[in-house]
């Protein structure tokens, strides 16, 4: 097995066959989301840290989804960005490999952060005055660690799966980053059992997490409606929106790429979802919680507030 590893010893990532002018603007364009992504993660990671408001569950997993997008991201452009310029694209196999494990187990923690996210807003909206009994830091923590550990855990497994398969050529894989079925189809062995652990996997962290988010919003919106108050079911529906959002982006493209028979969308489409969920669910998961939630604005605002006190004194 050991030796079948060694035929190949580098990937040559074919990314976008495109004109060498249109590399340079989506460069350009990349990198400026990609720096959108990392300003609105960190400026969310900050003000949670920073505003003791915030310091609440809800926010406290928010903190860990855009820690989740900040990594997600930084896994994969820089290369993409980098072979925009370079004509070599060339990756090593331990690298490669390296990227679809961390690109794995970070989807998958996103899948299950969401999840926890949905349950954490059932239980205050269903569940209010037992709101801070339920989510106890204690159980906050707990699932984060779980969530984390289970990631890594079954990204492992794919990654141990690939590892026993020979790779004797082609070297060329037909995406801009080592995304786990382009580089299955490089393999000289059968692979029914990857794509089987695949498409099983898919079923558990994408549908399961998503019947189970599903389920929560459908208590939680039998309970807006009987709220008598029209300011309080606004109140109530403002706070599940930017999660939906958030959910309906991230779910929709994954299950699209992954759930979908192959036949469905060639490997051009696919690494247009591939680019979507890499780094514009990333860039645009800040944006949505800082422009529709108000909680998060007033954080900003207190923050800057803070800041030009300490100037003028």
């Amino acid at each position: 097995m050991w030796k079948n590893q060694t035929v190949i010893t580098e990937f040559i990532l074919l990314g976008f066959p495109i004109r060498p002018e249109i590399q340079i603007f989506l460069f350009v364009l990349f990198a400026l989301f990609y720096a959108v992504t990392l300003l609105g993660n960190g400026i969310i990671l900050g003000l949670i840290c920073l505003d003791s408001h915030l310091h609440i569950p809800m926010y406290f997993f928010l903190s860990h989804l855009a820690i989740v997008d900040i990594s997600y991201a930084s896994n994969n452009v820089p290369k993409m960005l980098v072979n925009l310029l370079n004509k070599g694209r060339a990756i090593s196999f331990a690298p490669c490999i390296m990227q679809i494990l961390l690109y794995l187990a970070f989807a998958h923690m996103e899948c299950l952060i969401l999840v926890v996210m949905s349950y954490d807003r059932y239980v205050a909206i269903c569940h209010p005055l037992r709101y801070t009994v339920i989510m106890s830091w204690r159980l906050c923590a707990t699932l984060t660690i779980i969530s984390w550990a289970f990631s890594f855990l079954l990204a492992l497994v794919h990654v141990v799966l690939i590892l026993r398969l020979p790779f004797c050529g082609p070297r060329e894989v037909n995406h801009f980053f080592c995304e786990i079925l382009a580089v299955l189809k490089l393999a000289c062995a059968d692979t029914r059992l990857n794509q089987l652990v695949i498409f099983t996997a898919c079923v558990f962290i994408l549908l399961g997490p998503l019947c189970l988010v599903l389920i929560s919003y459908m208590q939680i919106l039998y309970a807006i409606l009987k709220i008598q108050s029209r300011e309080g079911q606004k109140k109530a529906f403002s706070t599940c929106s930017s999660h939906l959002c958030v959910v309906g982006l991230f779910f929709g493209s994954a299950i699209i790429m992954y759930m979908t028979p192959n036949s469905s969308h060639p490997e051009e489409q696919q690494k247009i979802l591939s680019l979507f969920y890499s780094l514009f669910n990333p860039m645009l998961n800040p944006l949505i919680y800082s422009l529709r939630n108000a909680e998060v604005k007033g954080a900003l605002k207190r923050v800057l507030g803070k800041e030009n006190q300490f100037q003028n004194m």
